[in-house]
């Protein structure tokens, strides 16, 4: 019984006559093309990965192809067949990468995470890609979402294996573990709890918020006029969601602060790393 075959990939636009070629190419790519052709391919593995990135594949969406390409875990060490952990790209601006564990959303990725990875956000594709940081021609970086819900980040340099990022690794790194206006602190002892942002203090409110989608537990002291903002300046921290945001990347922190001070609806702005120029604003409203 025949389950799968290479007819329904032929464009009956191109000479039918050509020979279909199978080709394993030295990246890792297994693609169909055609005998004449080296660049397009009908088919390719890359399309479709599994539980782990190799350089040269890309995660996100593929508007082209129409194309959501995730990582998805093994079921066990040793059962390959499809797990319940997801590592997944969210299509708003400044995009991050996701875990999601039978479809709930656990984590989101941070500032380290971006430091390894191609990130690119046009109309085309929002996708991730491995970034070649090594001069070392024999070394390799693969991502691999593994079976117990961890993201990693490794490095094979010959037979030895280093990990570079292993996520997520603490309590703070729980998706909006703190809730709204609050963050994950970590003490002098190394413990991690949840503190208020200067201005707001613990309350009962239960309005539901558009960066983080869930009741919140720090409410502001007191309310002032629209004109009369003051900007709390939060150092090291993880961007919330995206979603409800707007970006300007031509715009610089000084013109950025401006712009959200004039607006009533502005929440919260930060410089967004758009390489050396020091450009990007992204607005919360």
């Amino acid at each position: 019984r025949s389950v799968w075959n290479t007819t329904n990939l032929i464009n009956h636009n191109i000479n039918i006559k050509e020979s279909l070629v199978a080709e394993l190419l030295d990246n890792g790519n297994f693609v169909l093309r055609y005998s004449n052709s080296k660049s397009f391919f009908l088919w390719e593995s890359f399309d479709y990965p599994t539980d782990t990135l190799l350089p040269g594949m890309k995660l996100g969406w593929d508007c082209a192809k129409k194309l959501n390409k995730n990582l998805t875990s093994w079921k066990s060490l040793k059962d390959p067949s499809s797990g319940s952990h997801v590592f997944a790209i969210e299509t708003w601006k400044v995009s991050h990468g996701l875990i999601l564990d039978q479809s709930q959303l656990r984590y989101r990725t941070d500032s380290t995470y971006s430091s390894f990875m191609n990130i690119t956000e046009t109309e085309e594709e929002v996708s991730h890609s491995l970034k070649n940081n090594t001069t070392n021609v024999s070394s390799i970086s693969i991502l691999q979402m593994t079976y117990i819900g961890s993201l990693r980040l490794m490095e094979l340099v010959g037979e030895e294996m280093h990990i570079k990022l292993y996520y997520p690794n603490d309590f703070c790194d729980i998706y909006n573990v703190c809730g709204d206006n609050s963050y994950c602190n970590f003490n002098n002892k190394g413990r991690q709890n949840c503190l208020c942002i200067e201005g707001f203090q613990l309350g009962h409110d239960q309005y539901v918020s558009s960066l983080t989608k869930t009741k919140k537990r720090c409410v502001k002291k007191s309310y002032s006029s629209c004109h009369k903002k003051e900007f709390k300046k939060m150092k090291n921290m993880k961007l919330p969601d995206t979603q409800y945001t707007t970006v300007e990347t031509k715009v610089g922190f000084e013109e950025c602060e401006n712009k959200c001070v004039m607006s009533c609806n502005c929440t919260a702005f930060a410089n967004v790393d758009m390489g050396t120029s020091g450009l990007g604003c992204v607005m919360w409203i």
